[in-house]
């Protein structure tokens, strides 16, 4: 949920999402989704046995030797794109953030899971430390997609991980790794979506009453001055924190270090840009449907506290054939990576040791 653009990245989709969700009844969190709603296809949802989970308690891993993380940028179609990898051997894992976010939302993961895995964080293009080219130069087709997305984590894989690779991703970040394992089912071994993005803005989620009203409240953040006012009034280390308050559960992890995290990268030019862009990013594939159509082992992981995107909602994710297990995280909000180390991480080694391969 989280950059390139700053901490307006983090609160208008949700502004806008809980504004107009809430005064037209679009969701609730009391109605869970069943096979009669309108976006969950009958034909994408199987009845079928399926194991879900609940994490009640887990020990914090020791963290008394940690591998080295290194900061290092890749040149993808002349654009410059930082991650950070740590780790020399083992499956390779490839960490996707959300909106808003960047790789060092996954500080709290990359050294640990690298003690036994290749581990790899980017910052996707238009976000973080990544370069932000402003959409109005690059044509009449939209660029800040999850098809451009898509294909900067495949072309990351081919060339810097030179491995099929795990993807783990946070909210929108969820959507990256499924529409990159749809569109080369070759590369990635297994996803875990955690608190994935139900994208209830999509104009496929909104009756036929409320469209104008978000179209046009979008038009003007984009095209007036107004949407580079209210990014500048947000972009400040009170509002990112208050922001930030709202998604995670135990708000005493929501520290200096986490705001500056956030908020730093989202003051670098072309960040503003980007997020109007985005905000008005109503189209393109929803998580139902892309799951039917990934061919590798996915788990789908929940915080039960997460305040944008309802556990109730998401629970019908994992009827999905390719949805082996789903993970509820009691007492924990949107972002439970960085919010719950101490669960995830167990959660990711798990899942990769079930499906890893020894390659000779």
């Amino acid at each position: 949920m989280a950059t390139t653009t700053t901490c307006s990245t983090f609160v208008l989709p949700k502004l806008l999402h809980s504004t107009f969700t809430h005064n037209l009844n679009l969701s609730s969190s009391s109605s869970p989704i069943s096979r009669n709603h309108p976006w969950v296809s009958s034909n994408s949802i199987t009845s079928k046995p399926r194991r879900t989970i609940s994490i009640t308690s887990c020990s914090i891993e020791s963290l008394k030797s940690i591998s080295r993380v290194e900061t290092r940028m890749w040149n993808w179609k002349g654009y410059s794109i930082r991650y950070q990898c740590a780790g020399n051997s083992g499956p390779a894992l490839v960490l996707v953030h959300g909106f808003g976010a960047n790789s060092d939302h996954w500080r709290k993961n990359i050294p640990v899971l690298a003690e036994s895995h290749r581990v790899f964080a980017i910052d996707l293009i238009g976000y973080g430390y990544s370069d932000k080219p402003n959409p109005r130069e690059l044509g009449d087709a939209p660029f800040y997609t999850f098809e451009t997305w898509g294909a900067q984590l495949n072309d990351f894989c081919t060339d810097v991980v030179k491995d099929k690779a795990f993807f783990i991703c946070n909210s929108i970040g969820g959507l990256v790794g499924l529409q990159a394992a749809v569109a080369d089912p070759s590369i990635c071994k297994g996803i875990m979506v955690i608190n994935i993005s139900l994208r209830m803005l999509h104009i496929t989620k909104q009756p036929w009453y409320g469209r104008p009203l978000i179209r046009s409240f979008q038009n003007l953040l984009r095209n007036t001055p107004v949407g580079k006012f209210f990014f500048q009034t947000v972009a400040t280390k009170e509002s990112v924190k208050n922001i930030l308050c709202q998604c995670y559960h135990d708000t005493s992890q929501v520290t200096d270090e986490l705001v500056d995290a956030i908020l730093r990268p989202g003051l670098e030019p072309g960040a503003a840009d980007v997020f109007l862009e985005f905000i008005c990013y109503s189209d393109g594939p929803l998580p139902e449907e892309l799951l039917p159509q990934v061919k590798c082992p996915v788990v789908v992981v929940w915080g039960d506290k997460d305040p944008w995107e309802p556990i109730e909602l998401g629970r019908a994710y994992g009827e999905f054939d390719p949805v082996e297990d789903f993970i509820a995280l009691p007492g924990v909000g949107h972002c439970p990576q960085d919010e719950a180390p101490h669960l995830v991480n167990p959660l990711v080694e798990s899942f990769v040791a079930r499906h890893a391969t020894v390659e000779s």
